[in-house]
Parts: C-alpha cells; structure tokens; sequence
C-alpha cells in the first residue's frame, strides 16, 4: 500500500496526525504544500502511543483546497463524485482566514534567478521540452522568465529524442535549464506535454565542476545542475497546474516582461537583471565540500552512521589509537596483480605467508612421485590399500588407502590416504572422494607429506597448515575418527595436531581527499568489504573476477582520481613495533562495497 502522513490542525490549536493507507497512489489526498486545507471523510480516530491518531477506514475520501487567502475554491479530488456544500465552503474560506492570521508557513517555492548551489527548492515553470537520457533518467527543459545568476548545466540528448518545438528551444536556450528526473518520478515525466505549467517540489541545485577547481577553489566556471531525486520525502514530486490556478498566472506575468532582441539575426531571448556577485572563494569551498558528501559513495558504513566525517589531514594530525569516519577516493592500491592479495593467515602466531602456486605444488607432488615407483606400505588393519598403475606404461604406482569404517559410506562422503600422486591426479580424485590427504610412508606408519603442500583436499580446495604451531601426527591417530559418520576440515586437523591456516585478504589502499593522502590496510574486515570470502577467491574463478571487476570500478585504470568515486570508510589508527620504534598504521573497518558496484 501507498502512505500518507499528514498533521492537521484548526482553530482549536490542537494537532492531529493522520496516516493515511491506499492500494492506488492516486486516491490519497491531493495534498501538495503546508497550509493547504483538507476535509476527510470518514477518518477513523483511535489512541497510538498515549496520542490521538486519525487513520483511515472503509470508504474513506478526501478533498483539498489551496490555503492561499483569494485563490479560488477547487477542490483537489479523485473521486467521480463529492458533496461540498455552501457551508463548507465557508469553513474553507474561514480557516484560510485563521491560518494567514495565525500561521507561518515558511515557501520554499524559488525564481531561478535566486537559486543558489547546494539548495532545495520548490520550482513553478513551464515545460519547454523533454527527453530521455537514458533508462535511470528523463531530461525536462523549463524555464520561469528569469535567468539563472550560475550558467546551467546542460543534458547531452541527441536531438531526435528531444520532444519540443526546436524553434522555441532555440529561442529560450539562455533561460531554460535541464532538470534530471529519476525513479518513481519518471513516468510522470515521459507524461507531461511541452507548454504544461508544473509545480516541482524538492528540487536539489548541485555545482557541477572538477576536483581541480575544488583545489583552485575557482567560482569561473561554475556551472549547476539541477536534480529531482527518487523517493517523495519533503514533498519531492511533480505537479502540472492548471490554467487558472493563482501559480500560473503568476508565472505568465514574469513571462510577459521578457523582451524579444534581437542579436547577430538571431532571436534570443534575454533579460535585463542586475548583475549579483558571485560567492567567495571561502564560500564555494563549502559548498564543493558541500556537493561531494552529497555525491553516491562507492562503499557504505555498516555501523557509526552517527560520527562526523574527518578529513585525512585531521586523521594525520591525530594521535594514535582512534577511530575515524572519513570520505575519499582511491589513489592506487597494492597488489595489482590482484591473485597476490590472498594469504596464509595463522590465528595463533599471527604469521602471514604466501599461498603457494599451482606451478610450485605440482613440481613438489611430480618429484615425489616420480621417485614412487617401487613402495612398501605399513600393515594396519583399519585400511584397504590399492596400488594403480599411472604415467608412461603404468610404470609408476599410485596408492590409495581406503578408511575402514564402522558404516559404509559412499565415495562423496568418504576419506582416502593417496601416496604418489601428481597434483592433477589429486584434484581428479577430490572430484570423487570427500576427502583427499597427501601422505608418504616410512614403513611403520602414515604420515603427511609435509606442510609445504596441503594436508588436505576437498574438491580442490586445499588446506594448509602452519609449520610453526603445528605438531604432526601419524595416520593412526585418523583411527578415533573411523566411528564418525563425516568427515571436514577442523576434525581432521585436530586429530593430525595440525594448526590450520586461513586463507585472508591484505590490500594497501592509498586514499586522498585533497586534504591528504593515508595507506590504509585492508586486512581483518576485507571479507566483509568484499562480501565474499579469500577462500573462494583462490578455489573459484567466478569470485576471482568479481573482484577484480570490484577493484575496476573503485579505482578504474586509466583515469584521474578526479573521476573516480568517493568511498565512505571507517578507519583506524594503531601502533606496531618497528624494531625498537612504534609506528602509526591504518586499518579499514566496518565498511562494504555498495550493491550498485557488486
């Protein structure tokens, strides 16, 4: 359902809040501005919260009338038919009374030639002509008889899709501006008629100049850019007027004072208006701070909404530990070669170390197998050996012991000891048997085959261990575990004495805000950054390319920083040991990608 929520109030000063329910947008009340005045039909009346609460109930309906003292009295409906009688006309011209005597309502409604950037404005003005940008957005060309002080900012269309008279448009290209229409306000949009008088509620004014003029804190070239954003907070919308409604007549008068010139045998329309001199350099570099925290940030904070946003030269200049909410942009990262930001991570002595490649472990599995070609198994009676013949002519022996188990169980839930296998010969057999552990003989027992390679494979996803926390054990100690119906990761390095290594992310960002440039770690929170994990980046190529094209659109090649986009991150400060020195790192928290850049 569509909601609406209104306060009313008369002559009796008290208020009452309203919520208003409808399956069809169209069937709340026409209410466009405070002080408009309304009349319900039933209204149902109920406490909430220790309060009185007007909500709707069966056969509710509602007219309003604008609350302008003069304007004529038309009600604004959707129903076919109403009732409004002589007395209640009344009542509609005595509240206009009461409320211009004692109410303030203060107009948001603005002239371009007083828009200022970074403002929100209610805007009456006729429609020149449209557009379509493209499937996010609609292009509406309006003016409203007087010129914008700030040169505006203009939609590229291509002409065959702008609807409008071109002579006009011609005529009236110095005092029209583009107005950017999004979301729900789009269909209205492709609706509307050039010549139609609107009412545009919430209008947001915004510069539109480079991060280069930011730092120049340069005014000469400032152009703005006008934007009717999605949603319908504060009113946010768009309303044709009709003919005899006070707004437009309004709107005609300021157009009757505009004089055709004409200018190099052109016809083009201008104004005689007192030059306004434009803002200080202290000024726009408010409003250009102003204009980025309002641009859509790459990244989004998932906690600390409520903390002010410091810039980096204050993040510098502070003492260590702290945290800090800031806005920047990538000014480059490490590693670029992106395959290379995974590691081993030890929880328990903290050691980082490379993940080894594919080329490095099947050089180490080939050379032990190549020296298996003649074996010598110990006799254990809680597993089957069988030996296969692999390589040129079968001549080198790959065994395979088999778990015995209290149940049987199928190969997708069942655990093998491979001797002699080349990393391919593995792989293929994950692809099999649940779980795949390297081992080597030395004629008493089974032990691992070292922790250089993995321990364990599963579905070719391997499993490391740290050589330094580690104390390997033999085969036989797997035995305890024969009585288990499953078999994963953690049981079987904990049987093993293995302490397991955990795939992480580490990256450095280098990030600037034209206050300063920081390194920051992205490390402990990274899998939350990315919303998907290390371990899937190495064992899947699908995650390696979405991070990849993650990392393409929060720092695309080829560009200047000017063009990329702003990140919102937490970060905080901490110090390390440097030898006998402490230093001052940089680590991002609490912070993810944004849906739109997934």
């Amino acid at each position: 359902d569509y909601c609406s929520v209104v306060t009313i109030m008369d002559q009796s000063n008290k208020r009452v809040t309203c919520t208003l329910f409808s399956g069809d947008e169209d069937t709340l009340p026409k209410i466009y501005k405070a002080g408009d005045i309304v009349r319900f039909h039933r209204l149902k009346i109920q406490a909430f919260r220790n309060e009185i609460q007007g909500i709707t109930s069966m056969g509710f309906s509602a007219l309003t009338f604008d609350g302008t003292v003069g304007a004529p009295i038309i009600p604004r409906t959707s129903s076919k038919s109403y009732n409004f009688t002589s007395e209640e006309h009344k009542i509609v011209e005595e509240l206009r009374s009461w409320a211009a005597t004692n109410l303030s309502f203060s107009t948001a409604t603005v002239k371009l030639r007083d828009v200022q950037p970074m403002q929100f404005f209610d805007l009456t003005c006729q429609l020149v002509a449209k557009a379509p940008v493209d499937r996010s957005s609609v292009v509406l060309k309006v003016w409203d008889g007087t010129k914008c002080l700030y040169p505006a900012w203009k939609a590229f269309v291509g002409q065959a899709a702008v609807k409008g008279d071109p002579a006009l448009i011609y005529q009236l290209q110095n005092l029209t501006v583009d107005i950017l229409v999004y979301d729900n306000h789009i269909d209205v949009a492709k609706s509307l008629k050039p010549g139609a008088y609107l009412q545009i509620y919430n209008l947001h004014s915004k510069p539109h100049s480079t991060s280069q003029q930011i730092r120049d804190k340069s005014t000469s070239d400032l152009h703005l850019e006008f934007h009717l954003h999605g949603g319908t907070s504060f009113g946010r919308g768009i309303r044709v007027l009709s003919q005899n409604s006070e707004d437009v007549k309004e709107l005609q008068r300021q157009v009757s004072f505009v004089n055709l010139r004409s200018r190099t045998n052109r016809d083009m329309m201008c104004l005689d208006e007192p030059t306004i001199p434009l803002p200080s350099s202290h000024t726009m570099s408010l409003l250009f701070c102003l204009e980025r925290c309002q641009q859509k940030s790459a990244t989004v904070l998932t906690a600390h909404q409520h903390v002010q946003f410091s810039s980096l030269d204050a993040v510098l200049k502070h003492t260590a530990p702290h945290k800090f909410c800031i806005r920047a942009k990538i000014k480059t990262y490490v590693p670029q070669n992106l395959f290379q930001c995974v590691k081993l991570y030890c929880p328990k002595c903290h050691s980082l170390q490379e993940v080894p490649d594919e080329e490095t472990l099947a050089l180490q599995f080939s050379d032990s197998a190549a020296d298996h070609s003649n074996f010598q198994t110990p006799s254990t009676p809680w597993f089957k050996t069988h030996v296969l013949g692999s390589g040129e002519q079968g001549t080198r022996q790959v065994i395979i012991h088999f778990m015995i188990e209290e149940e049987m169980q199928t190969p997708e839930d069942s655990l093998i000891l491979v001797e002699g296998a080349t990393l391919r010969e593995l792989y293929k057999l994950s692809d099999t048997f649940n779980c795949v552990i390297p081992v080597t003989s030395d004629h008493e027992s089974l032990t691992l085959k070292g922790l250089s390679v993995p321990f364990l494979i599963q579905e070719k996803s391997c499993y490391y261990g740290c050589s330094a926390c580690s104390n390997p054990k033999t085969m036989n100690d797997l035995r305890p575990l024969t009585e288990q119906n499953s078999w994963n990761a953690p049981i079987i390095a904990k049987a093993l004495g293995i302490q397991p290594l955990q795939y992480s992310f580490l990256m450095k960002f280098t990030l600037d805000d034209e206050t300063g440039s920081l390194d920051v770690l992205l490390w402990d929170d990274a899998e939350k950054f990315f919303q998907f994990s290390a371990a899937e980046v190495v064992h899947h190529e699908a995650f390696q390319e979405q991070l990849q094209m993650v990392m393409d659109r929060l720092c695309p090649g080829g560009t200047s920083i000017d063009d990329r986009p702003w990140l919102e991150c937490c970060i905080k400060s901490y110090h390390i040991k440097n030898g006998s020195d402490l230093q001052i790192n940089y680590q991002m928290f609490d912070t993810t990608v944004a849906e739109d850049f997934l």
